[in-house]
């Protein structure tokens, strides 16, 4: 899944977009507000963590420009300890949700995981697909009750297929949720992850979940 991170503190941004990308999350980083909102109008993202107090423009003024035009983009407000006003200024111009400064990483992870799901429209952290079970909050997945061992990245494209089973997803769909945008990619690196993940979700079952819709791209669906 996609995030745009908008943080003027460089070594924090350095670490939450660490923290993220290890857990198989694609990072987009601006550092001040301008950057943000050119990037958040122009990039498919699942989420965004911004800033309130920002250079050039401040968060609450990206967060209500994005909101006028109808981006509904999910948004989590990162504030200070004693900005009460702010939190409810962004709560009323359309934040999602919000996290005072300073926090546990883990938090901020736990929150976001919980937006994707609502934006998904998935109640639970556990995502289900036929015997497929994938739980979005500890990334173990198991097939017919038994653990299948997945990469970061082999998650990430998992995951992302999830939240949009049933539904057909082109290669530039997912390129574009999975990855940055300073990855470097080859043209079949979706051809080549799909194939792992097939390799591990659907071999030695009758049952495949994977599936290949010619000329449109691929889907995650119960057959």
């Amino acid at each position: 899944m996609r995030i745009l991170l908008v943080e003027d503190e460089k070594d924090l941004a350095s670490i939450l977009k660490k923290g993220f990308e290890e857990r198989g999350y694609a990072v987009d980083v601006a550092h001040d507000g301008e950057e943000g909102l050119y990037m958040a109008e122009n990039f498919p993202l699942d989420a965004v963590v911004l800033d309130i107090m920002l250079p050039v423009i401040d968060g609450l003024e990206v967060l209500g420009r994005l909101r006028k035009k109808g981006n509904t983009v999910p948004v989590i407000l990162l504030t200070a300890r004693d900005a009460i006003l702010d939190k409810i200024k962004g709560l009323d111009i359309g934040a999602d949700d919000y996290l005072t400064k300073p926090f546990v990483f883990d938090e901020l992870l736990a929150r976001v995981r919980s937006l994707l799901r609502r934006k998904a429209e998935v109640k639970q952290a556990v995502v289900k697909i036929g015997d497929l079970e994938i739980n979005t909050a500890s990334h173990e997945v198991k097939r017919a009750g038994k653990p299948v061992p997945l990469s970061a990245r082999e998650y990430a494209l998992l995951e992302f297929m999830a939240y949009r089973k049933d539904t057909v997803l082109s290669r530039t769909d997912i390129v574009e949720h999975i990855y940055s945008e300073e990855a470097d990619m080859d043209s079949n690196i979706v051809d080549v992850y799909i194939n792992y993940l097939r390799n591990k979700i659907d071999r030695g079952f009758k049952k495949k979940l994977i599936h290949t819709v010619r000329g449109a791209g691929y889907m995650l669906k119960e057959e």
